[in-house]
C-alpha cells in the first residue's frame, strides 16, 4: 500500500476477515441495531435499564470480528450522525489497540487504508472532536508500524498537508505530529515505549532539516527512509506560522487556530529537538513574532513554546547565543516588557485569559533569567541586560504572588554570582529589590479573608486550601530572606544602613490607622503585632547575610575589618535605641535600659527580645557588654497579667516562656563570658525565684539557665564543674529515690492515687457524665473546680518536669567527644539507674491509662467515655471551622466546665507520656550509658508498646518518633542486643494499629449517614495518614542504602556486669539497613506491614512503600540463599504482588500505576529465575492468557530493557485490569477560568513545604490544646 493518499479504493469486509474466519460481505443487519443502541444511550427519555443494555451491546460490538468494517463504513458516511460517526471511529480505535498484533501483514494494511480514507476525506464541516480522533487513530497505527511495514508515513503527510483549500488538513497533521511527539517522548503508552528507539529516532528524522542533521550526526548510519524532503517538519511549521501570523487573525478565526495548533507542535518539539536545528529553523524568532500579534490565545501558546523551550538546562555557548540571546536584546526586552504591562489585571474583576498568559509569562522570564546566572560571560554586548533586570524587578513586584514567585527564584540565582549582584547594573535595582522583599514578609495568613490587600485577594483566588496556602507563603517569605540575605553579602554596609534607616521611619508609624493598644481589645495578630514581626524578620535575614560575609572576608583584609568594626558599632547602637534609653540600678554592675511604653504590646516585646538576643550571640558576640545589657533586659522585664483579659495574658505568657528560652541561649552560646558575672546572675535568680513570683516550670527554666552556662563553659576547673552540676542534679536524683513515689508508681491504682486520677471517676461517677449531651455548656460546681486545681498541683509534683529539663540541657546541641558531652555522661552515669525503673512504670502507667479495661468502677454505660475524655480537641488547618485563635478562644473558655475537667484529665496524663518520652531521648543521646544496660532492651519495649494499641493515631506520632530517635543513636555494638526487640514489637503494633485504622475509616465512608460529623472525620483521616507517613518513613530511613553508621564507641567506665558493649570500630558492623534485612525478628513484622500499606488509600505513604520494596527486592535474589531469604521472596512474590495488582485495579491509585508496574516488574525480573511462585499469580488472574504472561516475564527479563518499558510491559499485561488507564483519559478543551486554576508543575513545587535546614522533617500543620501547654 506504500503509494499516495489519493484514489482509495473501498474496502469491503472481505478484506479485512478475522483470523480463522470466512466472512461474505459483512452483517449488514448489525447497522440498525447500532443505530438503534446509539439512540437508546443517547435518548433523553431511555430507562436505565434500556440505556445500560445498548451500552453493553455496543462495547460487546467492539470485539466483534466485523467490527472494523463497521466502523469503517459508518465513520465514512458523511450522513451520519456526528454519535454515531464517533462510535464508529472507537470500533477501528479498538481494532488498533486490542487486535493489531492478531492481524496477518494484508488485514494490517487493510485497515491502515481505511485510517489514510478516513484521513483524507475529512473536512470543516466534520466537528473538531471526529477529526481529533481520525487523527488519533492515524498516530495509533504509527506507533505500531511506522519505520517498519510502514515508511512512507511522513509522504503521505507532506501530502496532505499540501492539499489546497482550507486548513484543515493542516490542522489535522499538526495533531498528528504533535501527539506523535507527546506519546513517543513523554507518553506512558506500552506500544510506543516498547518502540521507543525506532519511533524517536524517526521522529527527529522527520522534524529535522536534512543539513542540520547531517550536520550533527556526520556518522550516522542512514537505515530505512521515513522522511520526505529536505526541509523536515520545523520548517514547515514556521512558513505555516509566519503565513497564518500575517493573515489578519482577528477576522479568520481559523488561522488563529492554526497559529495556535503549529505553536501546540513547537511546544511538544521543544524539549527534544537538535538546539542547531531549532535554530536554523528560526523556531525563536517565529516564537517572539507570535508574541506580538493581537491574539491572548496566539501569545499564550507563543508563551508555552517558548517556556518549554528554556525549561532545557544545558545549552552550550553557541547554542546560548542562537536560543537565548535573542530574547536579550532591546528590540525584545521592549516587547516583553509590553506584553507584561499589558498583562496586568484587577484582582477584583480577574481577566482570566489575561492572568493565565501573565503566570505562563512569568514562568517563562524565570527559565530565561537563569541562563544569565549560568552564562554571564558569554553574553554579547548588545544585549539589554539593564532594562531586562528591570523587567525582572517589575515581574517580582506584582502583586499575584504566584506571578512574582518564579522570578523571585531567579533573583536568588542571580545574587549569588559575584559578578552579577558586584556590577554598576545592579545599583539602582537594590534599593527597590529591598523595599520589596520588605514589605512582602508580613504574614498574610494571618491577616483577615476580608482584608482589601491586593496581595491577599489573589492569594485567596489562587490557591483554595489553607494548607497550601501556608506552605506556598512560607516558601515565598523563604525567597525574599534569601534575597536580603544575598544582598547583604553583596552591598555589606550600604544594604545594612538602608535596611536599618527604612525599619526605624517604619517604627515610627507603627500604630498609624490603628487604634491606641488596649490590653481589653488585645489581638495576637493585629496590624501592628504583623509589621512588627516582618520588619524583624528582615532585620534577621540582613544578620544572617552579614555573618555569612564575615566568616568568608571578615578576617582576612585590613579593609574588611575595618568595615565590620564600623557595621557592628552601628548594629549596636540600632539595638540599643531599640531596648531604649531610661538608665536603671543594675544588679550585674553596668546600665541597662528598659523598655519604653512604645513596647507595651507582649508579643511586640517578645520580638524585640529575640531580636536582641540574636545580635548577641551572632555580629555582636564580642560586645560583653551588650551582651549584659540583653541580659538584665530579660531579668527584669516581667510584665504584669491581666487576668480578666484573657488574649492579654495568654500573650504575657508567651513572652514569659520566650524569655526564658532566650535565657538558654545566651547560656550556649557565650557561657564563657556569663561565667565571669556567675556569682552576681545566680543571686539575681535566687531573688527572683525567692520572691515568689514564679510558678515551678519558670523557676526550673532559671535553674537551668545556670546549669547550662556552667555545662558548657570551657574556662572553669573540671573538678569544680562537676561539683557545682552535681549540686543541680543531687536534689533531682533524690526525688526519684523516695519511697513513697516508688511505692505509688509500683500499681496502675498507685499511679492514678498519684496523680489524683482515682477521685476522677467517682466524680465522673456522681455527675452521670454520660447523660450530658454538651459538657462545654456544663459548669463545674464547686467540687469539680478543687479536683480540677488538685490534677495541676500533683502533677507539678512530680520529678518529671525538672529531670527532663536537666536531661534535655545536658544533651541537646552537645557534641560528642566534647567536654561537656563527656560531663554530661560522667554526670548522669549514676543517676540514670535510679531514674529509669521508675520512668519505664510512669510510662506505662500513662499508656495504660488509655486503656478502657484499666478503667474499674466504672458502669457499663460509662465504659465509651474513656475515649471521649481522652481524645485531644485539635484544630488543623482547612479542616477545623474557624480560626486557630477562634479554636485558643473556646478552649480557654470552657476550662470551668466538663469539657475543661476532660481536658485536665488528659492533659495530666498526656504531660506524663510526653515527658518520659523526652526523657528516654534525651538519655539515648548518653550512648553506652544508656544502651549499656543488658537488661532494658525488653521492659522498655513493653513500657513502650503494651498498650499502645489504645492510644490515639495523635498520640503514636510521638511514640513513633521517640522510637526512631532511640533507634538512631543506638551504638552499633549494642544494636543487635537493644534494637531488635524494640522494632520487632514496634512494627507489629503498628501494623495492627494502622490496618485497623483504615479500615474503620472505610466502613465509615461505606455507611456515612447524612448526620455524620464530616469535619471530626476529616480530622481523624487527616491525623491518620500522618501517622501512617511517619511509620513508613521511619522504615524507609532505616532501610536507607545511603545511612552510614554512627560512631562506635568503647565502654565509657560501666562494670562489665551490667555493660555489653565492646570497644569496635562501626565499620566492622553491618549497616543499620543490613541488620534489619538479616534479622527475621524484624523484618517479618516490618515486611507484612508495608505489604499492608500497599492498600492503604494515601498515595505518598504508598509511593514511599513501593520504592522501599524496589530498594530491598534484589537483596533476596540470590539463588542459594539461607530459609529466611527464600521466605521473604516467597513472601513477596505472593502477597506484595498480589497487594499491587490490588491496588492497581483501584481508580483512586491511577497516579501511582507506573510505580506499582515498576514493582511488579522488579518482583518479575529479580525472582522468575528462581521461583515460579509470581507466574503462578499472574496466571491465576482472570482473562490473563499463559502466553501472554510468558512473553511479558521474557521481554522484561532480556538485557538492555529499561525500567520504562518493563513497566509498560506490566502495564500493558495487566491492562483490562486497571481500574483507570493513564495513557488512555481523552484530551478535554477547558476553559480559561478552568485553566487558570490549574497549576504548573512549578507552581505545584512552590505549594509543598519546604523541610527546615536542619534537616528534620516538617511537622504536621495541626495544634491541639498540648500545643497550649507545651513546654520548651
Amino acid at each position: 500500500m506504500n503509494g499516495s493518499a489519493n484514489g482509495h479504493s473501498t474496502i469491503t469486509a472481505e478484506a479485512m476477515p478475522a483470523p480463522g474466519v470466512s466472512l461474505n460481505g459483512g452483517s449488514t443487519n448489525m447497522l440498525p441495531q447500532i443505530h438503534e443502541a446509539l439512540n437508546l444511550v443517547h435518548g433523553a427519555y431511555s430507562s436505565n435499564d434500556a440505556r445500560r443494555q445498548a451500552s453493553l451491546f455496543l462495547e460487546e460490538i467492539k470485539t466483534n470480528d466485523e467490527a472494523p468494517y463497521h466502523g469503517f463504513t459508518l465513520a465514512s458516511d458523511k450522513g451520519q450522525q456526528p454519535v454515531v460517526r464517533h462510535y464508529a471511529l472507537s470500533l477501528l480505535e479498538y481494532a488498533i489497540r486490542h487486535k493489531w498484533a492478531e492481524y496477518s501483514k494484508e488485514q494490517a494494511t487493510a485497515l491502515r487504508e481505511w485510517v489514510l480514507q478516513l484521513s483524507q476525506n475529512v473536512s470543516p464541516d466534520d466537528p473538531l472532536y471526529l477529526r481529533n480522533k481520525t487523527a488519533q487513530l492515524w498516530v495509533e497505527i504509527a506507533k505500531r508500524s511506522w519505520g517498519a511495514e510502514w515508511v512512507d508515513m511522513d509522504e503521505l503527510l507532506v501530502q496532505l498537508w499540501n492539499l489546497p483549500g482550507s486548513v484543515v488538513h493542516k490542522e489535522f497533521v499538526l495533531f498528528i505530529l504533535e501527539t506523535l511527539s507527546d506519546e513517543v517522548f513523554n507518553g506512558e503508552d506500552t506500544v510506543a515505549i516498547l518502540r521507543e528507539g525506532a519511533l524517536s529516532k524517526a521522529c527527529v528524522e522527520i522534524f529535522t532539516p536534512a543539513l542540520d542533521l547531517q550536520e550533527a550526526f556526520p556518522n550516522r548510519q542512514i537505515g530505512t527512509a521515513v522522511r520526505c524532503g529536505q526541509e523536515g517538519w520545523l520548517v514547515r511549521l514556521g512558513v505555516l506560522l509566519n503565513q497564518c501570523l500575517e493573515a489578519d487573525l482577528y477576522h479568520n478565526p481559523q488561522y488563529q487556530n492554526c497559529a495556535v495548533k503549529a505553536l501546540a507542535v513547537y511546544k511538544s518539539v521543544m524539549p527534544w529537538a537538535i538546539p542547531r536545528a531549532i535554530a536554523s529553523s528560526s523556531c525563536v524568532q517565529n516564537m517572539c513574532k507570535s508574541l506580538a500579534v493581537s491574539s491572548v490565545a496566539v501569545q499564550l501558546a507563543s508563551v508555552e513554546a517558548l517556556h518549554a523551550l528554556y525549561c532545557r538546562m544545558h545549552f552550550s555557548d553557541e547554542e546560548f547565543l542562537s536560543l537565548v540571546c535573542p530574547m536579550y536584546t532591546s528590540q525584545m526586552v521592549d516587547l516583553l516588557r509590553k506584553l507584561f504591562e499589558w498583562s496586568v489585571v484587577d484582582p477584583n474583576n480577574i481577566d482570566d485569559e489575561k492572568y493565565l498568559f501573565a503566570k505562563k509569562f512569568s514562568e517563562m522570564m524565570s527559565n530565561l533569567g537563569s541562563f544569565i546566572e549560568q552564562k554571564i560571560s558569554a553574553i554579547p554586548e548588545n544585549c539589554d541586560l539593564p532594562n531586562l533586570l528591570n523587567l525582572f524587578l517589575a515581574i517580582a513586584q506584582s502583586p499575584s504572588f504566584v506571578i512574582s514567585i518564579p522570578v523571585l527564584v531567579t533573583w536568588t540565582r542571580l545574587l549569588r554570582s559575584d559578578t552579577i549582584g558586584g556590577s554598576p547594573t545592579m545599583t539602582p535595582i537594590i534599593a527597590p529589590l529591598l523595599e520589596l522583599c520588605s514589605s512582602r514578609l508580613i504574614r498574610y495568613e494571618s491577616m483577615a479573608e476580608d482584608s482589601d490587600d491586593p496581595s491577599l485577594v489573589f492569594l485567596l483566588e489562587d490557591i483554595d486550601t489553607i494548607p497550601e496556602r501556608h506552605a506556598f507563603l512560607g516558601n515565598y517569605r523563604r525567597y525574599c530572606i534569601t534575597v536580603i540575605e544575598l544582598v547583604v553579602r553583596q552591598k555589606q554596609s550600604e544594604a545594612i544602613y538602608h535596611i536599618l534607616s527604612q525599619i526605624d521611619q517604619s517604627l515610627q508609624r507603627l500604630y498609624n490607622g490603628q487604634p491606641p493598644f488596649s490590653p481589653e481589645k488585645y489581638s495576637k495578630n493585629s496590624i501592628p503585632v504583623l509589621r512588627i514581626d516582618a520588619h524583624f524578620t528582615v532585620v534577621e535575614a540582613a544578620l544572617k547575610g552579614y555573618m555569612k560575609w564575615r566568616s568568608v572576608h571578615g578576617s582576612k583584609l585590613q579593609q574588611d575589618d575595618q568595615e565590620r568594626v564600623a557595621i557592628e558599632n552601628n548594629l549596636e547602637a540600632w539595638c540599643e535605641r531599640l531596648l531604649e534609653v531610661n538608665f536603671e540600678v543594675c544588679a550585674i554592675g553596668v546600665p541597662v535600659r528598659s523598655v519604653l511604653k512604645k513596647w507595651q504590646d507582649p508579643l511586640i516585646r517578645k520580638r524585640v527580645l529575640q531580636l536582641a538576643v540574636a545580635f548577641s550571640t551572632t555580629a555582636l558576640d564580642k560586645k560583653v557588654g551588650f551582651m549584659l545589657k540583653v541580659l538584665e533586659h530579660i531579668l527584669m522585664s516581667q510584665p504584669v497579667e491581666r487576668p480578666e483579659c484573657i488574649a492579654y495574658t495568654e500573650a504575657v505568657k508567651e513572652l514569659q516562656s520566650d524569655g526564658t528560652y532566650e535565657l538558654q541561649r545566651l547560656a550556649c552560646k557565650m557561657p564563657d563570658q556569663l561565667l565571669d558575672v556567675y556569682d552576681q546572675l545566680e543571686a539575681k535568680v535566687n531573688e527572683i525565684i525567692a520572691s515568689g513570683r514564679l510558678e515551678t516550670k519558670r523557676q526550673t527554666s532559671y535553674q537551668t539557665f545556670l546549669f547550662t552556662i556552667i555545662h558548657r563553659a570551657t574556662n572553669i576547673d573540671p573538678e569544680l564543674r562537676l561539683q557545682k552540676l552535681q549540686g543541680f542534679i543531687h536534689p533531682v536524683q533524690q526525688l526519684w529515690q523516695n519511697n513513697e513515689l516508688e511505692q505509688s508508681i509500683s500499681s496502675f491504682p498507685g499511679f492514678c492515687d498519684l496523680l489524683g486520677l482515682s477521685k476522677v471517676r467517682d466524680f465522673l461517677v456522681s455527675r452521670r457524665v454520660h447523660e450530658i449531651d454538651n459538657w462545654a455548656l456544663y459548669q463545674l460546681d464547686v467540687e469539680g473546680q478543687t479536683l480540677q486545681a488538685e490534677l495541676e498541683e500533683r502533677l507539678k509534683a512530680l520529678p518529671l518536669r525538672t529531670t527532663k529539663a536537666f536531661l534535655a540541657c545536658s544533651t541537646e546541641k552537645v557534641e560528642k567527644d566534647t567536654p561537656a558531652y563527656k560531663v554530661s555522661c560522667a554526670l548522669w552515669r549514676d543517676v540514670l539507674p535510679v531514674i529509669l525503673p521508675n520512668l519505664l512504670k510512669f510510662m506505662s502507667h500513662a499508656h495504660a491509662f488509655h486503656n478502657p479495661a484499666n478503667w474499674t468502677g466504672l458502669p457499663p454505660e460509662m465504659r465509651g467515655l474513656v475515649g471521649r475524655i481522652l481524645t485531644d480537641r485539635f484544630w488543623q488547618a482547612g479542616i477545623s471551622e474557624g480560626t486557630k485563635e477562634d479554636f485558643y478562644a473556646r478552649v480557654t473558655g470552657t476550662k470551668s466546665t466538663m469539657e475543661g475537667f476532660a481536658s485536665s484529665i488528659r492533659g495530666s496524663v498526656r504531660a506524663v507520656r510526653e515527658a518520659c518520652y523526652s526523657m528516654l531521648w534525651c538519655m539515648s543521646r548518653l550512648d553506652v550509658d544508656f544502651y549499656g544496660f543488658s537488661e532494658l532492651p525488653g521492659p522498655l519495649a513493653h513500657s513502650l508498646f503494651s498498650d499502645a494499641h489504645c492510644l490515639s493515631s495523635h498520640q503514636l506520632i510521638g511514640l513513633l518518633n521517640v522510637v526512631r530517635l532511640m533507634v538512631d543513636d543506638c551504638p552499633v555494638e549494642v544494636r543487635s542486643h537493644f534494637v531488635p526487640p524494640i522494632l520487632a514489637t514496634c512494627f507489629a503494633q503498628m501494623d495492627g494499629k494502622i490496618s485497623s485504622e483504615w479500615e474503620k475509616l472505610a466502613q465509615k465512608q461505606v455507611s456515612q449517614t447524612p448526620g455524620d460529623n464530616l469535619t471530626e472525620e476529616m480530622k481523624e483521616e487527616s491525623i491518620l495518614r500522618q501517622l501512617t507517613h511517619t511509620a513508613v518513613m521511619m522504615i524507609g530511613g532505616f532501610l536507607d542504602p545511603a545511612r552510614p553508621n554512627p560512631q562506635a564507641t568503647s565502654s565509657t567506665g560501666k562494670d562489665d556486669a551490667t555493660n555489653t558493649a565492646e570497644a569496635n570500630p562501626a565499620a566492622a558492623y553491618p549497616s543499620m539497613r543490613k541488620f534489619c534485612l538479616t534479622s527475621s525478628i524484624i523484618l517479618e513484622p516490618l515486611l507484612l506491614f508495608l505489604a499492608h500499606a500497599i492498600r492503604m488509600r494515601d498515595g505518598r505513604c504508598c509511593g514511599v512503600v513501593l520504592r522501599v520494596f524496589r530498594s530491598i527486592i534484589p537483596d533476596f535474589a540470590a539463588a542459594q540463599d539461607s530459609p529466611l531469604s527464600s521466605g521473604i521472596r516467597e513472601f513477596i512474590s505472593t502477597e506484595v504482588l498480589k497487594a499491587c495488582i490490588s491496588s492497581l485495579n483501584e481508580p483512586y491509585f491511577v497516579d501511582l500505576q507506573k510505580d506499582l508496574a515498576q514493582l511488579i516488574a522488579s518482583i518479575l525480573t529479580y525472582y522468575s529465575p528462581v521461583t515460579n511462585t509470581p507466574r503462578q499469580i499472574l496466571l491465576s488472574l482472570p482473562g490473563i492468557q499463559e502466553k501472554s504472561v510468558d512473553k511479558c516475564i521474557d521481554y522484561i527479563m532480556r538485557p538492555g530493557m529499561q525500567q520504562r518499558q518493563q513497566r509498560a510491559l506490566v502495564l500493558d499485561l495487566l491492562r483490562d485490569l486497571k481500574g483507570v488507564s493513564i495513557s488512555e483519559q481523552g484530551r478535554i478543551t477547558k476553559s480559561a477560568s478552568t485553566a487558570r486554576k490549574e497549576r504548573s508543575k512549578m507552581q505545584q513545587e512552590f505549594l509543598k513545604e519546604q523541610p527546615p535546614a536542619d534537616g528534620r522533617k516538617p511537622s504536621p500543620s495541626l495544634d491541639g490544646v498540648a500545643g497550649m501547654f507545651e513546654e520548651r
